[in-house]
């Protein structure tokens, strides 16, 4: 950015899926006793809220630093077709071989999203429970840059 003004976006999604936490690299006791409930072999569920923001310069023309329709079709198209009413860990590859912590689900998102051509993806939050967020902004080395 060339000295022009800088807004940041924040955008909020909803969604509902299920996991177990649950690492075979442990004994059944040790997952229990690292994951508690959480290692129902049943899984359980959420209904996540993922925020977003994104940054970028204003455009002159509109007004906006990202249209809202392109943003949320992107979102769409890139999280919520995957993950909404899912299992993580049957239905997700990336979870096929990674514990779907909500840690691992803000890096995962992060990565589905960092690609928006519009604006700079900054962060991803996560909240998994009234009690639970989890916030991921990435690496320096991610080039995470529209």
């Amino acid at each position: 950015m060339s000295g022009a003004l800088k807004i940041e976006l924040g955008r909020r999604y909803r969604f509902s899926a299920s996991h177990r936490l649950h690492t075979s690299q442990l004994s059944e006791e040790e997952n229990w006793r690292v994951f508690g409930k959480c290692n129902n072999p049943h899984g359980h569920g959420h209904n996540y809220v993922v925020e977003i923001s994104v940054s970028g310069e204003v455009d002159a023309a509109t007004g906006m630093i990202a249209n809202l329709d392109d943003l949320d079709a992107f979102v769409e198209r890139q999280v919520l077709e995957d993950f909404d009413h899912k299992s993580f860990n049957e239905d997700i590859p990336a979870f096929r071989d990674k514990v779907p912590t909500t840690e691992n689900l803000c890096m995962e998102i992060f990565q589905r999203l960092k690609s928006f051509p519009r604006a700079k993806l900054e962060r991803i939050r996560v909240e998994e429970t009234g009690n639970n967020s989890f916030e991921y902004a990435g690496d320096n080395s991610e080039g995470n840059r529209p």
